[in-house]
């Protein structure tokens, strides 16, 4: 067995997760206040540069992008990588005492699955309100706001309320840790065995 892999009795001692919802949630609340703080340091240079109308020349669909290169790709890259490392964890895991594994073996999961994961949890749902805001700020003073704007609102809701609600049915496995292949399971404390 290579270290990679975890097995009952290993050095991290795994207990299965097993609907364990509001744990799930407080490291996801944790890992927010984190990538809460890279916002408010991108906003900090980016509100000023479109308050001084540095940014009126980009098009709708450019400061889109350019968020999207600068806030949604880095923090999920970041997630990803903290997930694929050795301790397989971000800041709330950590502190929850949470791992994320491969579902199918216990190994920790290559950054390419943790990519998967994190794309799913976060950039999809985030890029999609990012693309609604950008949308319904584009129709200026005409007031009428495209369907396809409340679509994609609404979308960007409901992608993140599902992920929740599947936590608290059958085995709590939301659907970006089925379509990527991982799982989160909880550490036993300190001691126990």
């Amino acid at each position: 067995m290579t270290s990679d892999n975890i097995a009952p009795g290993d050095e991290l001692d795994l207990v299965p997760v097993a609907r364990e919802p509001l744990n799930r949630i407080a490291a996801w609340a944790v890992d927010w206040c984190c990538i809460i703080v890279w916002v408010a340091i991108t906003a900090a240079v980016g509100v000023p540069l479109f308050l001084a109308g540095a940014t009126d020349a980009l098009g709708t669909t450019t400061l889109n992008l350019v968020a999207a290169a600068v806030v949604v790709f880095p923090v999920t890259f970041w997630l990803a990588h903290l997930e694929s490392g050795t301790r397989r964890t971000t800041p709330g895991k950590r502190l929850r005492r949470l791992t994320v594994i491969t579902a199918t073996d216990g190994s920790r999961p290559t950054l390419r699955r943790a990519l998967l994961r994190n794309t799913l949890k976060i950039a999809v749902p985030w890029l999609i309100g990012h693309a609604a805001v950008y949308a319904i700020a584009g129709t200026g003073d005409s007031g009428a706001v495209p369907i396809e704007s409340w679509l994609l609102t609404a979308t960007s809701y409901l992608l993140p309320i599902v992920y929740v609600a599947s936590l608290f049915i059958g085995t709590g496995q939301t659907p970006y840790d089925r379509l990527s292949g991982t799982a989160v399971i909880r550490r036993a404390p300190e001691g126990d065995t």
